[in-house]
């Protein structure tokens, strides 16, 4: 059976690139994978604490190459594309030198203004990259790198969460508006936006996930100052992301930036309808029809409260299925070792 280890900062968490990790190590199971995963933060097969996004020194190349050996292929999640750890970086392009592996691009340093750096990820003759959005692909493309788009895959399928007992748990009225936005707390979440949407519809704001990056203070002092009541955290009453979308009537993914923003199509799996920002890759995953709401448009938002459409929530669930399906994932995966130098493709099931 051949071996494929998954490694980054950090997984087995709810971030975006764990949660996609998670997608990817179920299609190399698929595919006849072992599965090994190596990162410096979190619940996985083999911790070397270097790697994870400030720690106080990177790991050596050899203690990298001791995580992999063995393994038929390495799939680096992110850590050679955003550069948070830069030793941590080099460590692992080291280790990894002329052996196979897919480098898994979730952002890329010049798509975060912040960072102030403009450096390529590396490359070697037997990797290959790949990228979860156009945008990234012809961004590598434009600095001679060639890429691969695999969009994110979702459970299009998912059993329905539970609205009531939620909604309950969290102290929600039958009749109140529940707004919520599945992700983080940062600045480039445009967290503002969505109170100043929830408020003018009269609805609950529901923040999912906690801040990171120091905007404890800022998120504080937004939740101040809102003109609407803000829930925080899932706390117990949203152990599934099932539930959550359950109990919500309206998703808000007000972001200025997103690599990719998972909730864009979790809403249309689950069934509610969207208002979403204008981030770039929005656009590109709208053109393949979804039918969404623009965050300026209060009056299209209050019109579907007075009359929902649920073939609009139908088409959108149609959408994500055809293009967006976790089960095509293992096919996509496939094809691309296919184009791995013959000595490099490791044997799996096709």
């Amino acid at each position: 059976m051949p071996l494929a280890t998954i490694l980054s900062f950090r997984l087995g968490g709810h971030d975006g690139v764990s949660v996609e990790s998670a997608k990817w190590r179920r299609a190399l199971d698929a595919l006849g994978f072992s599965v090994r995963t190596v990162a410096g933060e979190g619940p996985v097969d083999w911790h070397v604490g270097g790697l994870a996004i400030g720690a106080p020194s990177p790991p050596g190349p050899g203690e990298v190459e001791e995580a992999i050996d063995g393994a038929d292929l390495v799939i680096v999640e992110n850590l050679c594309s955003l550069p948070l750890n830069p030793g941590a970086a080099r460590a692992v392009a080291t280790a990894c030198a002329g052996r196979p592996a897919l480098l898994h691009h979730h952002d890329l340093a010049w798509q975060r203004p912040h960072l102030g750096i403009d450096e390529p990820p590396p490359v070697d003759p037997r990797w290959r990259h790949v990228t979860f959005n156009e945008l990234s692909r012809h961004e590598l493309a434009a600095r001679g790198i060639e890429s691969t788009t695999i969009y994110n895959r979702f459970d299009t399928r998912a059993p329905a969460g539970t609205r009531e007992a939620t909604r309950e748990a969290l102290g929600v009225r039958a009749t109140e508006r529940l707004v919520m936005q599945p992700t983080r707390a940062l600045p480039r979440k445009n967290i503002e936006a969505a109170l100043e949407l929830s408020s003018a519809i009269g609805a609950t704001y529901w923040l999912l996930g906690p801040p990171e990056d120091g905007y404890d203070d800022e998120l504080t002092r937004l939740v101040r100052a809102a003109r609407c009541r803000v829930l925080l955290g899932s706390g117990p009453a949203a152990g599934r992301i099932a539930d959550a979308y359950a109990a919500c009537d309206l998703v808000v993914l007000p972001s200025t930036w997103e690599g990719f923003g998972n909730p864009s199509i979790e809403s249309a799996v689950h069934r509610r309808p969207l208002v979403i920002g204008p981030y770039p890759v929005a656009r590109e995953l709208a053109g393949f029809g979804f039918e969404w709401f623009a965050l300026g448009d209060l009056d299209r938002v209050e019109r579907w409260f007075e009359r929902p459409d649920p073939g609009l929530l139908e088409h959108n669930w149609a959408v994500a299925d055809a293009h967006f399906s976790e089960r095509d994932l293992p096919d996509r995966l496939a094809s691309v070792l296919s184009t791995m130098p013959p000595g490099d493709r490791p044997i799996y099931r096709s």
